[in-house]
């Protein structure tokens, strides 16, 4: 499989490349500072572009199985619209070259459906306080990517950490895995690529957690 990713300087970008490569799959990583990109590897190739303009964009997509965003603000006490502008002209791109395979990380704080009485009542209203500007900025990306028209996958992991990928993470569709505080990004990436070929998984979010 041949795959466009956007955001792949952020740890769950590195951890991506490192397995889908290992898989045999083929990344084009799309990035502003190829500098920032420490990872190397037979199968991934860096392209330099703003993810903002569709038309720079479009050489990175074009020919692409599917594409991958992991995009995410650095900083999350700050307004922000990074996530919800990239994907508007990722979508708009996709739509003009003719790809379809859209899956994109966002975050489990925009739902508690599924979350048990204590993570539903203290833990998310607080967490909602504190990360708004990023819950604000995701939310809007996901009501983006459901209006694309693409065949889309949401996915909704809870807090991240950079503990080893183990493979033996919990998933849920369209609602979140009860009691799950963190996962690794190693096992993030690890769903991204499940997500890739599983067609259940089309047009439905996805959350996991360790």
């Amino acid at each position: 499989m041949r795959i466009a990713l956007f955001g792949a300087t952020g740890g769950t970008g590195h951890q991506f490349i490192r397995q889908a490569c290992a898989n045999g799959h083929e990344v084009i990583a799309v990035v502003r500072n190829p500098h920032r990109l420490t990872e190397s590897h037979p199968h991934l190739r860096v392209l330099q572009a703003d993810v903002m303009d569709p038309g720079a964009i479009g050489p990175a997509i074009a020919g692409c199985d599917a594409v991958v965003s992991a995009m995410g603000s650095r900083d999350g006490r700050v307004p922000t619209t990074v996530c919800a502008d990239s994907t508007t002209s990722i979508v708009r791109t996709m739509h003009g070259i003719g790809v379809r395979r859209l899956v994109v990380v966002s975050a489990g704080t925009l739902t508690t459906d599924g979350d048990g009485p204590l993570m539903r009542l203290v833990m998310k209203p607080l967490l909602g306080k504190l990360l708004k500007h990023t819950i604000a900025d995701k939310r809007r990306m996901e009501e983006v990517v459901r209006a694309s028209g693409l065949d889309w996958t949401i996915l909704r992991p809870p807090m991240l950490t950079d503990g080893p990928h183990t493979g033996a993470y919990r998933s849920a569709t369209n609602h979140n895995v009860r009691g799950a505080l963190r996962v690794s990004r190693a096992d993030l990436a690890d769903c991204i690529l499940l997500c890739l070929t599983d067609h259940v998984a089309v047009h439905a979010a996805i959350s996991i957690g360790s």
